[in-house]
């Protein structure tokens, strides 16, 4: 979600490097400062000790589709492509490898089998496949995700952006609780760092939304609500109910778990963070103190 907004302060200066491609590189102030972030998401996924798990870059194609990513999302994919490896294609390729407009020249291409991470968090329900859990799974994960956009706009909108989530899967009222839970700490995340978070219901951008049947259940019953800092989408909480649990055939206490995801886009809180502090980077907030705070405070409500 996008909408009206003051201008950001000069980002060049703090730190990004920015292709209008939709790719961002950080250095200095900036860097630090997502560096900082994670570790402060890092400390509110120990609120319910979630166990960290690192996953590759892609994810095999047929699992997506099994997911159903590509049927629903197709608009958005990136795919990891290569050469066909036979030597006549590669010396044909070596002759004119990039067209004067920048693009690949034409070529023979490699069956394609894998994608670009949409999102983090597709690689914890493939990782944990035919589990059978007798008690709550919580789970962090970050990746590097990858989805096309009709425009892209520096650190509110790229093709390839840093994701964080915390993970619950377990039974519907312990995934509901946790959806619950988690909407109040980061609130209070936020809070703490000076920002101004509305929670708005919202729905994922199915590329034929009014044949899908995900969309329209989420237009009747809210499943996914964002948070919304300054007309910007930082991040969201979504149920799932047990469409995870179904499809990669997790059970909990002998029936389908449900899972519910918490998401922090990275870039999107430095967006927001500088915008409501600006660019001198004495007066930006400590992520990491707003977390232990925040943290300190769940805990105290979970007793």
């Amino acid at each position: 979600m996008n909408g009206p907004r003051t201008s950001l302060p000069d980002l060049t200066a703090l730190g990004l490097r920015w292709d209008d491609s939709g790719r961002a590189a950080l250095t200095g102030a900036l860097l630090r400062l997502s560096q900082d972030l994670d570790r402060a998401l890092c400390l509110l996924a120990e609120i319910w000790h979630a166990e960290p798990e690192q996953h590759p870059a892609t994810i095999a194609a047929d699992q997506l589709e099994h997911l159903g990513y590509l049927n629903s999302f197709p608009h958005q994919a990136t795919f990891a492509v290569a050469l066909d490896d036979s030597p006549e294609n590669l010396d044909g390729f070596r002759a004119e490898p990039v067209e004067t407009d920048g693009a690949i020249r034409a070529c023979g291409w490699a069956p394609v089998r894998s994608v670009l991470t949409p999102a983090a968090c597709y690689h914890l329900y493939i990782g944990h496949r035919g589990e059978q859990l007798t008690e709550p799974a919580y789970l962090t994960t970050r990746n590097t995700c990858f989805r096309r956009e009709r425009h892209y706009e520096p650190l509110r909108r790229q093709w390839s952006f840093d994701m964080r989530e915390i993970v619950c899967v377990a039974g519907e009222s312990e995934t509901e609780g946790f959806a619950e839970q988690g909407r109040a700490v980061v609130s209070d995340f936020a809070d703490g760092l000076g920002l101004e978070l509305t929670w708005e219901p919202a729905t994922d951008p199915f590329f034929r939304p009014g044949t899908d049947p995900r969309y329209l259940l989420q237009r009747i019953h809210p499943v996914k609500f964002e948070a919304v800092c300054d007309g910007l989408a930082v991040g969201s909480v979504n149920r799932h109910f047990e469409h995870f649990g179904e499809l990669m055939d997790i059970d909990y206490a002998g029936a389908p778990a449900h899972s519910t995801c918490v998401a922090f886009g990275l870039e999107r809180w430095l967006s927001v963070i500088v915008q409501t502090h600006g660019p001198k980077v004495r007066n930006w907030p400590d992520p990491v103190a707003a977390a232990d705070r925040a943290a300190a405070r769940a805990n105290v409500v979970a007793r």
